[in-house]
């Protein structure tokens, strides 16, 4: 009667282990789903960034683009109203720099 009650000890143990064992490959197997789950939902997540990122570059760059022609063709005439301003001033000038140049051309030093 003890080697009985000794074997169903024995056995109680062997299902107890196994059933924990069944419990553990079940719980990781679960944790593997969500673990898989999370990656899935965060490559998700990541795509849809960058899909609104790249959507937001290609928008702003549309829109400086766009604007490109007038920004070269508001440069070109503010740069040549400067050229024009330049010239004004160095033709109004011009004759005093020559008569300083030639006072000192023309002066002798001993």
């Amino acid at each position: 009667m003890e080697a009985n009650r000794g074997q169903n000890g024995i056995q109680l143990l062997l299902a107890a282990e196994q059933e924990a064992q069944h419990i553990v490959n079940a719980s990781r197997n679960a944790k593997l789903a969500r673990m898989k789950q999370a990656k899935e939902e965060a490559e998700k997540e990541v795509a849809e960034f960058r899909a609104r990122m790249e959507a937001e570059f290609q928008r702003k760059l549309t829109e400086s683009s766009g604007d490109s022609g007038a920004n070269v063709k508001r440069l070109e005439l503010e740069t040549d109203a400067k050229i024009e301003h330049l010239k004004a001033q160095s033709a109004s000038i011009s004759p005093d720099v020559v008569q300083m140049l030639l006072k000192y051309v023309t002066a002798v030093k001993n």
